[in-house]
């Protein structure tokens, strides 16, 4: 019996993980790794010129951010009501949202200060970049700004960080999240090009594009030269969005023949009605409530509404929420819980009165175990504890 615990003890204690993650770490071999996508371009091509990506964006980033998260540990709960000095509650996580949906990542750092975090703020996921630890982890992250870079580095053998990264799945990346606009990206180009083409339409008094006719009165053919010249105008000078329906100088019995269809006869409407519904189901918001027309899936405003809570903001928020839970609970000595205020979301307040009817009329359950399913000692637990 002592042989054998002799020869257990001398045996050198194993670190858990996964072997996989060995090859990974080779792989990389500890340099920095960048987001594999055009953070700026997407940013602008979407949010700042796209109104349907706009608005998706806002109303998931808004309506998460208005959900309360509490916490049963004294500290977590003031840090979340508090985050830093210039950012409440609302306003870190809207732009912690805002970042996670136009870029797939997340980011946001803990001031530490005597061992424990006590202010939070959301950082631009474009200045962010991985650096890969040991085991194919990230073992800090790098930020940039101004010329200068600042350097994060993960406690070695602790889950000690500075900072929480929270990634949307990305099946091709193993450092970096993937972005709803991302694959909504060519929906978006459609989107934009339709606008861009109309109001260049408008722009050179609406006229439709046709075809030149040459006239049999002043010559066989164009010659090579004629020839040449005049495909290179009509690539430079009137192909292109920008130049939609420019008039051209004709010459030399050159005839114009209007050929293509109107707008309104393309479709030109449906088809960005069509990628904007494609965009709206990227982010997972009901196109009835962008005001798109369409094929409806919902019978009402309210079903749809009821849906976009349940299927898109309430699982983002569980998400960081565990999220938070977890990155915090290594920086305290007491176990931090931080839990999702479900009850008190408007939209959902049929739902909630449902529910507590059906507790109420639970005669099988004791009073405490009725309070344990309705959630009160959890959500109530940083009072109880105070």
């Amino acid at each position: 019996m002592f042989k054998f615990l002799n020869r257990y003890l001398a045996r050198p204690l194993e670190e858990k993980t996964s072997e996989t993650r060995k090859l990974i770490a080779m792989n990389i071999q500890g340099q920095p790794s960048w987001t594999p996508r055009n953070y700026l371009a997407l940013a602008q091509e979407g949010f700042a010129q796209n109104a349907i990506v706009y608005r998706c964006v806002r109303m998931i980033a808004e309506a998460a951010a208005s959900v309360q998260m509490k916490s049963d540990h004294k500290a977590a709960n003031a840090l979340l009501r508090k985050p830093n000095a210039e950012q409440d509650y609302a306003e870190l996580l809207e732009a912690h949202f805002g970042y996670l949906l136009l870029s797939g990542n997340g980011y946001i750092e803990a001031v530490i200060l005597d061992g424990e975090p006590r202010e939070l703020h959301a950082l631009r996921p474009d200045r962010m970049k991985v650096v890969p630890g040991h085991g194919g982890r990230p073992g800090g992250w790098e930020y940039g700004a101004g010329g200068r870079t600042l350097r994060f580095t993960r406690s070695a053998g602790l889950e000690l960080s500075p900072i929480l990264h929270m990634r949307l799945f990305n099946p091709t990346n193993d450092y970096y999240g993937q972005s709803p606009l991302e694959a909504a990206a060519y929906a978006v180009d459609i989107h934009n090009a339709g606008a861009k083409w109309n109001k260049a339409l408008l722009d050179n008094a609406a006229r439709p594009s046709g075809a030149l006719v040459l006239s049999t009165s002043h010559a066989d053919r164009l010659s090579d030269e004629q020839f040449d010249r005049l495909k290179a105008e009509l690539a430079n000078v009137h192909q292109g969005t920008q130049n939609a329906g420019r008039p051209m100088l004709l010459e030399g019995g050159l005839d114009w023949k209007p050929m293509s269809h109107a707008p309104a006869d393309m479709e030109f409407l449906q088809s960005r009605h069509a990628a904007a519904r494609e965009i709206a189901l990227a982010f997972g918001v009901p196109p009835m409530l962008l005001g798109i027309p369409g094929d409806n899936t919902y019978a009402n405003y309210r079903e749809a509404n009821l849906a976009f809570w349940r299927q898109t903001v309430l699982p983002l928020v569980r998400k960081t929420a565990t999220a938070l839970e977890t990155w915090l609970n290594p920086w305290f000595e007491a176990a931090v819980s931080i839990n999702v205020d479900e009850d008190n979301i408007p939209a959902l307040c049929e739902d909630v009165g449902a529910r507590w009817d059906r507790l109420s009329k639970a005669d099988f359950l004791t009073d405490e175990e009725k309070r344990n399913l309705a959630g009160i000692d959890r959500i109530n637990g940083s009072k109880n504890n105070e």
